[in-house]
């Protein structure tokens, strides 16, 4: 039984576009290897902190995540 983990920064996906990724994630290893694998394909989201990821030496937070990709923050 696969199990898909995911990592993201807390406050950048909407509750929505996790459970789309959940769905989706499943899809992808059902692609690969069958429908008999659905029902024990785990996806778990795991979200961090905003400052405690970081990347090239400098910590991140959603407003950080969402201004390089150009999103205006959610409030």
């Amino acid at each position: 039984m696969p199990l898909v983990s995911v990592k993201l920064i807390e406050g950048v996906f909407t509750k929505a576009q996790k459970q789309e990724m959940i769905r989706k994630l499943t899809d992808a290893m059902v692609a690969i290897e069958g429908e008999a694998l659905r029902p024990v394909t785990w996806v778990v989201i795991e979200e961090v902190q905003g400052g405690d990821w970081g990347i090239g030496g400098k910590s991140l937070t959603a407003d950080d995540v969402n201004e390089m990709v150009g999103v205006t923050p959610r409030r």
